[in-house]
């Protein structure tokens, strides 16, 4: 079985170190962002055309940043 170990200078780069442990958390967060725009785009039919689009826009914006870093939601 492979491993990875990370070793942090717990007084000089403990801000690195908490990033590297919360990643999970960021990323439930931004799918949970992603899910609630789907949502509102695919279910509430109170908004205006430009609400939606603006929507779709902003998703296809997050998916392409986070493609641009390697990393993706699914």
């Amino acid at each position: 079985m492979a491993k990875v170990i990370l070793e942090y200078d717990f007084n000089e780069e403990r801000e690195d170190m908490e990033s590297a442990i919360n990643g999970w958390k960021w990323k439930m967060v931004v799918w949970n962002f992603d899910q609630r725009m789907r949502a509102i785009y695919k279910y509430d039919d109170h908004h205006t055309q430009e609400v939606y689009d603006m929507l779709e826009k902003l998703r296809e914006e997050l998916r392409g940043m986070l493609s641009e870093e390697g990393l993706n939601l699914d």
